[in-house]
């Protein structure tokens, strides 16, 4: 996702990758087969990690016909294999992504018919193995898709609200945030309770993934089951405990039910308490340090009067919870105007195709001028 390069570049570090560099909203980066099963795994803010095979450059379809025609594909494909392409382009001589992957697969197609008499079958739903093209001006770039369904999809979620946000859009904005599991959290509009879920994982440092029935790279030829075994293990023997306290509200009945069955699903409830309340009536409970980060009605999906809702969050904030940093996102930025506090932080991102911003609200306990004396 656009602006979490640095954070996924970070990530790929911490777990050992090597030769890391950032792109724009890829990074990529080299390890062995092991590290790429852990990095599926464990990486919070990847949204697909592809393993390149061939790159060539490319004038016209005829070219890019020829070209991957000529490829052996007998490593990675038989007859009897299924397989899909997925294609994105940016380039003057290709403006056609569905038609770049007709022509692969026309060309991989062919190839198996002349060499071997018959030829694999394209499965766009459950392929065992999908090819991601990238077209590049003049560059292309041939990759084997190793995550299969998005990264995004953890596995835990089988309930959603209105506007469900993105696991991946959870993972890097609490990233982002500074979240290190060493304070109490709350999320005070908790949804289907995404926010809460990804911040319990990062506080206790469970594998992001561990609860997805299946990647892609489980269908290669040469997936080892014993190699995967291990990588689990040994990254659930990293996890951590946690000391502190998560919780959530809402004040929707049917969220709190999502949010409650997600949590299960994800088998968090021993460090994730939900509850039905509103924001606007509630005060901090606990005297620690409070982490806030929630994701407010931005208006587009919600019919709610914007101007009295951001205003009546910074009251809150304002009010009653001191010790308190308060991160949210909104697209909304005409309505964050009315939050009527002043943003330590400002960090452009994307809810899927929304311009947003994620703002940080330092609440003091006190005021800011008896603070700094204090720490003078």
């Amino acid at each position: 996702m656009f602006g979490f390069e640095e954070i996924l570049a970070k990530e790929l570090r911490k777990l050992g990758g090597m030769n890391i560099e950032q792109g724009v909203r890829s990074v990529s980066f080299e390890g062995d087969t092991g590290f790429m099963y852990k990095a599926n795994l464990c990486l919070r803010t990847a949204i697909k990690i592809v393993k390149p095979i061939h790159s060539f450059n490319v004038l016209n379809e005829d070219d890019l016909y020829n070209k991957i025609y000529a490829f052996d594909w007998s490593e990675y494909l038989s007859p009897d294999t299924t397989f899909a392409i997925d294609t994105t382009i940016n380039s003057e001589n290709f403006t056609h992504s569905l038609y770049v992957s007709q022509k692969v697969k026309d060309a991989i197609v062919d190839k198996f018919r002349d060499t071997d008499g018959e030829r694999p079958n394209v499965d766009i739903k459950f392929p065992d193995i999908r090819i991601n093209i990238h077209i590049q001006k003049d560059h292309c770039n041939v990759a084997l898709d190793t995550s299969g369904r998005s990264l995004h999809q953890r596995g835990y979620k089988t309930a959603t609200n209105i506007a469900p946000i993105n696991e991946v859009l959870a993972a890097g904005i609490l990233l982002l945030s500074g979240w290190d599991g060493q304070s109490d959290f709350l999320d005070p509009m908790c949804g289907s309770g995404t926010l809460l879920i990804e911040a319990a994982m990062i506080a206790c440092n469970i594998p992001v993934n561990i609860n997805r029935k299946e990647f892609a790279f489980e269908k290669w030829p040469d997936y080892d089951e014993e190699l995967f075994e291990k990588i689990v293990d040994s990254c659930l023997n990293k996890t951590r405990e946690f000391h502190f306290k998560i919780a959530g509200y809402d004040k929707a009945p049917s969220a709190i039910r999502k949010a409650q069955d997600n949590i299960d699903n994800a088998n968090l409830a021993e460090y994730i308490k939900v509850g039905q309340f509103n924001f606007f009536e509630t005060e901090k409970s606990m005297e620690n340090h409070l982490h806030i980060v929630f994701n407010p009605p931005y208006g587009e999906r919600l019919n709610i009067e914007m101007e009295e809702f951001y205003k009546n969050i910074g009251d809150t904030l304002k009010q009653h919870y001191p010790g308190t940093d308060a991160w949210l996102i909104t697209s909304n930025l005409e309505a964050l105007k009315f939050v009527g506090l002043r943003p330590s932080r400002k960090i452009k991102v994307f809810n899927s195709h929304l311009e947003s911003r994620f703002v940080k609200y330092n609440i003091y306990s006190g005021s800011k001028k008896a603070k700094y004396n204090k720490e003078q």
